[in-house]
């Protein structure tokens, strides 16, 4: 079997083609002087609008020489390919940006090499609405783009959280992780148990790979194959959204049952214990634990992962806690009927998340697992909120894409 370089000399060797391009990167100072940034948004939304593909930085396309990329340019050229997808191409795409550095008879060099995937969305950019043939790019006819955004809008009614991850390999799926999702009734073959969970699908070449709510659940660092898979935290000291006045941050990733679990302990760390004499003394906490952990795993079960670049961001104040969670309500529910109907975006992922076991350990919670698809979440947040607080928690949608959860804290 061939190793990683090895294949990558042959492929370079080979040529452009259909799936493959190869780009020399020209550097000044402090940035990429080439390619031209629209130029590479054409190549990088050509390819996702035709088939998967790899584009190879760092090899000049002419000579097929590998020119490579400085070790101190590493970064900047990740960073400028990534700003290129999220600025340039409309909608967004996700790709995998991945360094290699070859060990060659003239030396080591370094090469960026970007994987493509084939995309459920037909993408714009600068130079229009574009598609690979051979290893050229062309603007498609209006017959063929109507063709194609009828294919893919069709591809679109599975649900997202069961659609495969084209770029991640099977290997991204940790055994001990999907193991923890077993049952006495599940079948002891392995390939027969990952793909009866859905955690594993095969592609329309008959390839397989992990489904998204495989990589979500049983991937150690999701956020390598889906982009902003995790939870931004931040705990400010008053009121305001300030970051002169930050106290806490971190980025919680992992699997997401492990985001939770992290999730609730942010908050039970940072929030403050107050007291009452009632006659005796009584603890009270700022917020009431069960509805945090209502309200991160609503969020994390429930929100939109085909949104590019959008985090679920979890925010403490002094007064109240925000949390944000990418998308709209799913199917006809409003912020009015939250409380009375259940109604899930991502099946697959809250059937996982209903096998996984609760942590007890630091806070006390109401169920034995994570999930009881009983669509009692919402009137946990609130009743106990209220309770504590004797404000009611608020519920609002900023811009048809996201939902704002505000619960207040109690006063001591």
């Amino acid at each position: 079997m061939m190793t990683e370089t090895e294949s990558l000399l042959q492929q370079i060797s080979s040529g452009e083609d259909s799936f493959l391009e190869l780009k020399e990167i020209m550097l000044t100072d402090s940035s990429v002087a080439g390619p031209h940034r629209n130029g590479m948004a054409d190549e990088i939304a050509a390819m996702a609008n035709s088939n998967s593909g790899t584009i190879l930085l760092g090899v000049n396309d002419k000579t097929r020489a590998i020119t490579g990329i400085p070790d101190q340019a590493l970064d900047l050229v990740e960073t400028w390919v990534r700003n290129i997808v999220n600025d340039l191409i409309k909608p967004p795409l996700i790709c995998q940006i991945k360094k290699i550095r070859l060990d060659l008879e003239a030396g080591a060099r370094n090469l960026i090499k970007v994987s493509i995937p084939r995309s459920l969305f037909v993408h714009q950019s600068p130079g229009g609405y574009l598609h690979r043939i051979g290893s050229s790019k062309r603007q498609m006819t209006p017959e063929y783009l109507a063709r194609l955004f009828q294919q893919r809008s069709q591809a679109r009614l599975i649900r997202f959280d069961e659609q495969v991850v084209a770029h991640a390999p099977l290997e991204a799926l940790d055994e001990s992780l999907w193991q923890r999702l077993r049952s006495p009734l599940s079948p002891p073959d392995r390939c027969e148990f990952l793909n009866k969970l859905k955690l594993v699908s095969d592609d329309e070449n008959g390839v397989s790979h992990p489904t998204v709510s495989g990589i979500l659940m049983c991937c150690q660092q999701p956020e390598e194959y889906i982009a902003s898979a995790f939870i931004q935290a931040v705990c400010y000291r008053g009121t305001a959204r300030d970051a002169s006045w930050q106290l806490d941050a971190r980025e919680i990733t992992g699997p997401l049952d492990r985001q939770i679990f992290e999730a609730c302990r942010f908050v039970e760390r940072n929030m403050k214990i107050g007291a009452r004499k009632q006659p005796h003394r009584v603890d009270v906490p700022q917020f009431a634990m069960n509805a945090v952990f209502e309200a991160i795993v609503n969020a994390v079960a429930h929100r939109d992962y085909s949104i590019y670049g959008s985090k679920i961001r979890l925010h403490v104040f002094s007064d109240r806690l925000e949390l944000y969670s990418p998308g709209t309500i799913p199917n006809t529910m409003t912020i009015e009927s939250l409380a009375e109907r259940q109604s899930a975006r991502n099946e697959l992922l809250t059937s996982l998340l209903a096998k996984c076991p609760v942590e007890r350990s630091n806070f006390s919670l109401l169920r034995s697992h994570i999930m009881d698809k009983r669509g009692e979440g919402v009137p946990i947040i609130i009743a106990h909120s209220l309770e504590l607080s004797g404000k009611k928690p608020i519920y609002r949608l900023l811009d048809d894409s996201e939902l704002l959860l505000t619960i207040f804290a109690a006063e001591p």
